[in-house]
């Protein structure tokens, strides 16, 4: 595959970031972001596309302002739902292939236990519906399509909008924290997304056993284990505090919380635990598991650490200069 052309869209997401480099070996990556491809504009997508003629199209692109969707309903579904079924369509015309990404909010969260891919969705807010309505635009526009549902995405390399970052921020300004602690879920990097999208179209091309159509379709992708916002939240604090930063929250100031009493604009589901049974049986090897969501997470605090000691090394040498 080493001479493909893939077309990625939402450069300038977590994931979208990530994609490039993961994608390199397959072949001649072209990633764009809001400013090149506007995917609340359905011509103009079809023009890119049609441009640029790729083999494999990646949509990283997406709506996410999770609450704000309930008040841009219509901008949601043009990003989420409409755009991605029109990615799909151009794949199918020009004999692509496309990989799609979508979320555990497709789920209602009432489930006791870990969500299959056959699993009935029941979406609770606009953004689960939009997303699903995306899911299956794709499935129906494109017969060579991946679809991957991830739960609790976060930035790998120390990006300055993620859950770790905003906690270690937010420790700095106040001296207590209240956080979710009834949401379960992964936390699951955008690099291990990229690394998977990147190792799943290895194997199905060239052409082979793989690629004759019954490797296509959904599938869960998060990292292992599960944890709570809270429980999250807590490690993020633990190691902002064993790195001497200036935080003014203690561990034992993060007060759990219960969702009810933190009400949002959209319901958020208190499961997102994805069950990865069907991806592992295709990419890894027997006994292997995807790594647990702690490895990452830790690469990304660190990485934020690393960032806020040179940003206060740097303040105090232009105090002294």
């Amino acid at each position: 595959m080493a001479d493909e052309r893939v077309l990625v869209f939402g450069a300038s997401g977590q994931v979208g970031r990530e994609l490039p480099a993961a994608l390199a070996s397959l072949g001649m990556v072209t990633a764009l972001d809001r400013a090149a491809a506007d995917l609340s504009d359905a011509e103009s997508l079809r023009s890119v596309i049609r441009f640029h003629r790729p083999q494999v199209i990646v949509n990283a692109a997406a709506y996410t302002a999770v609450d704000r969707a309930e008040r841009e309903p219509e901008l949601a579904r043009a990003v989420n739902a409409v755009a991605p079924a029109v990615l799909a369509e151009e794949a199918e015309a020009l004999g692509a292939c496309i990989v799609h990404y979508s979320t555990d909010y497709v789920f209602d969260g009432t489930k006791d236990g870990w969500y299959a891919e056959s699993d009935a969705p029941n979406p609770l807010s606009v953004y689960g519906r939009t997303k699903l309505a995306g899911e299956l635009g794709v499935a129906r526009g494109c017969a060579r399509h991946l679809i991957f549902r991830t739960s609790w995405v976060f930035g790998s390399r120390g990006a300055t909008k993620n859950f770790p970052a905003t906690m270690l921020r937010l420790a700095a300004e106040r001296r207590e924290l209240r956080v979710v602690a009834d949401q379960r879920g992964a936390p699951t990097s955008a690099a291990l997304i990229a690394r998977v999208t990147a190792e799943a179209l290895r194997r199905l091309f060239p052409a082979g056993a793989e690629s004759t159509g019954q490797r296509w379709g959904t599938y869960h992708l998060a990292a292992a284990g599960e944890t709570t916002w809270h429980a999250y939240a807590l490690r993020v604090i633990a190691a902002g505090h064993r790195a001497g930063l200036p935080l003014m929250a203690r561990v034992e100031d993060v007060v759990p919380v219960t969702t009810a009493q933190y009400p949002t604009p959209a319901a958020r589901p208190l499961n997102s635990r994805l069950g990865t049974s069907k991806l592992q049986q295709w990419l890894l090897r027997p006994g292997e598991t995807l790594p647990g969501w702690e490895r990452d997470v830790d690469e990304a605090i660190a990485h934020l650490i690393l960032q806020s000691t040179a940003a206060r090394k740097d303040d105090h040498a232009d105090i002294q200069s």
